[in-house]
């Protein structure tokens, strides 16, 4: 606990850090502000009626902040930008000049990938909210509204969608941490006061026994992601002596740390944006008069958290996006050629392709461990919520899972802040 506040101390008393945590929290005010600035035409008892019975725009509120609660003006958040990057990084599979672009040019070349994704992100955020924004008006939450008052709401929404990725990335680079996910995480802790005001509410005695079975699991949950979070495999490294002159240099060991879980809670928001797809198109054909048509969305409507189906293809996404996810950002190659080039080695590996090689089947197998582990812990809610009946878990669950990701990724980069700070 000494220790805790010692850090909280040192923290406060780092000009630059200080600065650049004031930074991330005057951001995320601007944040909240906009997300309660609603757009014109909205039926707000409709509103309310249509999100407390639709799980499908429960989960896309995650991904909006908590902006499309109250339709704001950034009811979008930062979905297309999530979408725009999970297309480029599948494209620099296909695409080797991407993943030279992405692996080799250095900072200079993550820019322009970055800038690639920024691109993509506007006719995303098009599309995204032209169908949006056709759902509410075909459910009659948005009524009343010329050509003009649609067009308007449409540039609106694409604005604002912008104007959040802008705001994101000026936390990542001014401030400290991820700024998407912090935008993730304020939204979801932004929606815990009226989740407990709803659950004092319609609070029962009988459900005592539930909510302590609940409260356990989630510590669980937490303890389980934290240790797999921080988990690493560490592999011996033995630096070459190196005669300069008259003196001679190197002869160290150390190690190279692999973690367990290298993509963090990336795979997660992956899985979740590629499964909203087929409800949103469900939701947006539904109001067609077409009896084909019609037969197509209910199908895709009901590609819901209440099926099987969502859960197996939950699970097979969320384990995927771990192993590409890791491969995209973790280059055995690039490193192995490091290594040798800085006169260390692996004992007993040679150097080159064998140590290429040797890193590619470690880390093959612990992310083994951690995508089975992170597959699990995302579908564990709906298994909760198909024993207990309770609907709101699965929402609960996943937003948890990015809490607890997100918080320690925060942690990890203060600390080391403090250390630079130290030495």
């Amino acid at each position: 606990m000494q220790n805790f506040w010692s850090k909280i101390k040192l923290t406060w008393t780092d000009v630059s850090l200080r600065k650049k945590i004031l930074f991330v929290l005057g951001a995320l005010i601007v944040f909240r502000l906009l997300s309660s600035i609603p757009i014109p035409g909205i039926d707000a008892v409709q509103l309310n009626r249509f999100l407390s019975n639709n799980q499908f725009f429960g989960i896309l509120n995650i991904f909006s902040g908590g902006g499309l609660s109250n339709l704001s003006i950034i009811m979008l958040g930062v979905g297309p930008y999530i979408t725009g990057s999970i297309i480029m990084q599948l494209l620099t599979i296909m695409v080797p000049a991407l993943k030279k672009l992405y692996h080799e040019e250095g900072e200079l070349g993550r820019k322009k990938f970055s800038q690639y994704s920024r691109l993509i992100t506007v006719p995303l955020a098009a599309i995204q909210g032209f169908s949006l924004l056709a759902i509410l008006q075909s459910q009659n939450i948005l009524v009343n509204l010329t050509v003009f008052d649609r067009v308007t709401n449409l540039v609106v929404v694409i604005a604002g969608s912008i104007l959040i990725m802008w705001i994101g990335e000026l936390m990542s680079e001014f401030g400290i941490g991820n700024g998407v996910s912090l935008l993730i995480f304020a939204g979801i802790v932004s929606q815990i006061p009226s989740e407990v005001g709803q659950l004092l509410f319609t609070f029962d005695v009988s459900q005592i026994p539930l909510m302590l079975l609940f409260i356990a699991m989630g510590a669980l949950v937490v303890a389980g992601v934290v240790v797999v979070t921080e988990a690493e495999r560490p592999i011996p490294v033995t630096y070459a002596k190196q005669v300069r002159g008259s003196k001679m240099y190197g002869g160290g060991s150390t190690y190279l740390p692999l973690r367990v879980n290298q993509a963090g809670v990336i795979p997660i928001i992956f899985a979740l944006s590629i499964l909203l797809f087929p409800q949103m198109i469900g939701n947006f054909m539904a109001g067609s008069s077409n009896a084909i048509v019609l037969k197509i969305s209910h199908v895709l409507a009901s590609f819901s958290q209440t099926s099987w189906l969502y859960a197996v293809l939950y699970f097979i996404l969320v384990f995927l996006f771990t192993y590409f996810y890791t491969a995209v950002t973790f280059d055995p190659e690039a490193l192995s050629t490091n290594l040798q080039k800085n006169g260390a080695f692996i004992p007993g590996i040679r150097p080159g392709p064998s140590t290429s090689a040797y890193i590619s089947k470690v880390l093959g197998r612990i992310t083994l461990l951690g995508a089975v582990f992170l597959g699990f812990i995302a579908i564990l809610p709906l298994i909760m919520r198909a024993v207990t009946g309770i609907t709101a878990i699965a929402m609960g669950g996943t937003a948890l899972l990015i809490v607890v990701s997100v918080l320690l990724d925060l942690i990890k980069k203060i600390d080391a802040q403090i250390s630079m700070r130290e030495y």
